[in-house]
């Protein structure tokens, strides 16, 4: 209804034949009953609550035994269909170029007790201070956003992540090959502006950059407020002892003094919002080493600084423990301790489970207090 013109109408129904026909022959199995499956969740009115009902839509003209055989012996052909999507005209900016937004959502399954390889996931919005991990799917999902203020999107990929994965790694392995689709069924060609690829402060945007350097891309992401960045290092003075640094001084979110003079400020007026201002800053980098691959383990935190051996990382069966228990598809993080007087040279690591830290959370777990007797149990997991 919103399509104004005959001719763009005639086009649109067009491109949705084609698509209709390309995603018939990716059923390599009952695609007779896929297909009108397909038509009846997409007809149906409201939410999907049970197959039979699905069976009752007008578009479905088969029964529910046909249904269930599609849904259990049914076959798609992904790499086709990915294919498929890749070739389907998408959204573009205002200068013509194309706007890739990944993100991570979970279809939460709490009582699916027999599904295979659920995942402890992080849940917002239900209550104050009440992030509660439920058992759930997580999907990777890449669209393809256009501007303005609509609030369709074209998903061309989904990926569900597996307990273990590195969603980072896995995220810039899906970004690649879709890219790579993208390029070959003609989307991007030689000359075009760079594609946009968005992600949100959960994503390592250096990392992800690192990983898509050879690609036509940028990687402009959401940053946590208060992660810390260094500059880079500055020019070696002459008759200078001792190691050289590795990094240039910090740059701290949450402190202004260290911000220094942006490269570059802008000014714009808007007509809803006032005066809208923009700072960048270039050449910042993270100063740990960890996030990208044949480095050196994470460097020493600021407030270390000092002190030799201060921070000491271990592998342990505890870090075992956290792989099967699932952590939102991130790999495990390295346990670390300081050490002690009484430690006489030992580096030692408790494995128990309440070195573990609760959850998914990223952060090193300090284990037990001093002087207790026993452990505390830990706050999640598995049981």
């Amino acid at each position: 209804m919103s399509l104004l013109h005959r001719d763009t109408r005639r086009d649109a129904l067009e491109q949705l034949s084609c698509f209709r026909g390309e995603f018939y022959s990716c059923l390599t199995a009952r695609s007779d009953a896929l297909s009108e499956l397909a038509d009846a969740v997409l007809c149906g009115d409201g939410r999907v609550r049970s197959l039979p009902e699905l069976s009752l839509v007008g578009e479905h003209r088969r029964g529910h035994g046909g249904l269930y055989s599609a849904v259990a012996r049914g076959r798609v052909d992904a790499d086709r269909l990915r294919r498929v999507l890749a070739s389907v005209p998408l959204p573009r900016a205002v200068d013509g170029r194309l706007v890739l937004a990944v993100d991570i959502t979970c279809w939460l399954r709490p009582n699916a007790h027999t599904s295979p390889q659920r995942i402890l996931c992080h849940t917002y919005g239900r209550g104050k201070d009440q992030h509660i991990p439920v058992p759930g799917w997580p999907y990777s999902i890449i669209c393809a956003l256009e501007p303005g203020r609509s609030s369709w999107t074209a998903p061309p990929d989904a990926l569900r992540l597996a307990p273990g994965d590195d969603s980072a790694t896995i995220t810039a392995r899906q970004l690649r090959e879709l890219l790579e689709t993208l390029i070959r069924a003609g989307q991007w060609q030689e000359g075009d502006p760079n594609i946009l690829i968005i992600a949100d402060a959960g994503y390592d945007a250096p990392r992800l950059a690192f990983l898509l350097g050879d690609l036509p891309v940028q990687v402009p992401a959401r940053m946590r407020s208060e992660r810390v960045l260094r500059r880079p290092v500055p020019p070696l003075q002459p008759h200078t002892q001792g190691r050289p640094p590795r990094h240039g001084s910090e740059f701290v979110f949450g402190q202004p003094d260290t911000w220094g003079t942006p490269d570059t400020e802008t000014v714009t007026g808007t007509r809803l919002y006032g005066t809208a201002g923009a700072r960048s800053w270039n050449r910042l980098h993270p100063s740990s080493r960890a996030a990208l691959p044949g480095q050196s383990p994470t460097a020493p935190s600021p407030s270390s600084r000092g002190r030799r051996s201060a921070w000491t990382s271990t592998t342990c069966p505890a870090e075992q423990h956290r792989s099967r228990s699932g952590c939102g598809g991130r790999a495990p993080t390295p346990l670390r301790r300081t050490p002690t007087p009484t430690d006489s040279g030992r580096h030692t690591c408790d494995a128990s489970t309440s070195n573990t830290p609760s959850g998914c959370s990223n952060r090193p777990s300090a284990g037990p207090p001093r002087r207790s007797a026993h452990p505390r149990p830990p706050t999640a997991g598995p049981g």
